[in-house]
């Protein structure tokens, strides 16, 4: 994360303080926050409540992971889109976000025929699989946790003969 990005963040609470969404004691908090932040994440949490304030430099729209017979691993620092399309035939898709810069809000798009798919979420969050479609497979969701956390997980999709194993760490 660089200097720039702070300083495009400062530069977006100024703007907020102009159109009246945050008093100038919260501008003075969130800038703090912003120039102290080391996380993306950090960062952007100055911004969640801000509507049509976005970090454009810091913000990943879409990425697509594709696998056939084989192994797609994330794990350790990562930057997490806000949204992640997992495209999982008859292979193993294990993603780690206990130590990944994750937005607040993460839609992920399954498309998994034979597969198996592993979340394993930080301490705090939460997910929703009601929009996830299953055929002669299954969702193990082992967190629980429909409600808002931060980050929050929305799943939806399709699983074919396929698992998805959603887990949370115990740090």
């Amino acid at each position: 994360m660089s200097d720039a990005e702070r300083e495009h963040v400062v530069s977006l609470l100024n703007k907020a303080v102009g159109r009246g969404m945050i008093t100038l004691d919260e501008f003075t908090v969130r800038t703090d926050t912003a120039l102290a932040a080391k996380t993306r994440a950090d960062l952007n949490g100055v911004l969640v409540d801000l509507p049509g304030m976005v970090n454009n430099e810091v913000a990943h729209a879409r990425t697509e992971l594709k696998n056939t017979m084989s192994t797609t691993t994330r794990k350790g620092h990562w930057v997490v889109p806000q949204e992640l399309v997992i495209r999982n035939t008859l292979g193993t898709t294990n993603l780690d976000f206990t130590a990944a810069e994750v937005p607040p809000v993460v839609n992920v798009d399954l498309d998994v025929s034979l597969g198996t798919v592993k979340l394993l979420l930080p301490v705090g969050s939460s997910v929703n699989t009601d929009a996830v479609e299953i055929t002669a497979g299954e969702v193990k969701d082992k967190v629980h946790v429909p409600a808002m956390g931060n980050p929050h997980f929305q799943l939806k999709g399709v699983v074919r003969g396929g698992t998805v194993v959603i887990k949370r760490s115990k740090r």
